[in-house]
């Protein structure tokens, strides 16, 4: 099947993934607006990111008793949305991957799958951590979950760089199928 312009239409279960990461992704978006305060700017990724005890309970102090179950509530959404991410990058990465039968192609795009699941497991991690670190934050919980922040972040962004590097080394866009 083919859209009007001549590609393929994009696969039921990538449209079905896309949907339900993008709904997860805006439910994310708006459960952390709570969490944004002086001491986290960012909200839940600032304390993602907040590498010592001292940092991490100050921006748990900062959210009190309401904002804390704003926090708990969006590291359990977060459970929800990795594995669907998760999937929906896999299938993008299958179908930015259809007319490239190049083997540096299908290696990079091993690399690039692989990119996506290390994103994932980062993420399982720091969620664990991040719960496990509401209570009384330590520095060895803080620094292990901003560590596993920054490999989810980093993997996540070499990921998709590689779909657009993928996707423009030959110029020219899905051909029919």
């Amino acid at each position: 099947m083919s859209t009007d312009k001549g590609r393929p239409a994009l696969p039921k279960s990538l449209k079905a993934c896309l949907i339900a990461t993008v709904l997860l992704l805006a439910a994310l978006v708006l459960i952390n607006q709570p969490l944004k305060t002086g001491s986290a700017h960012q909200g839940i990724v600032s304390y993602q990111l907040a590498g010592s005890a001292e940092q991490a309970l100050a921006i748990v102090q900062s959210w009190g008793e309401d904002g804390l179950q704003w926090a708990k509530i969006s590291l359990w959404v977060d459970f929800l949305f990795i594995p669907i991410y998760c999937i929906t990058l896999i299938l993008l990465t299958r179908r930015c991957t259809l007319d490239r039968p190049g083997i540096r192609e299908r290696t990079t795009a091993r690399w690039i799958r692989t990119l996506f699941i290390v994103a994932g497991l980062a993420d399982i991690a720091e969620n664990v951590l991040l719960l496990n670190n509401l209570e009384t934050p330590t520095d060895a919980i803080s620094i292990a979950a901003a560590i596993s922040a920054l490999t989810k972040f980093t993997a996540l962004t070499i990921g998709i760089a590689g779909l657009v590097i993928i996707r423009a080394a030959r110029r020219h866009p899905l051909a029919p199928g």
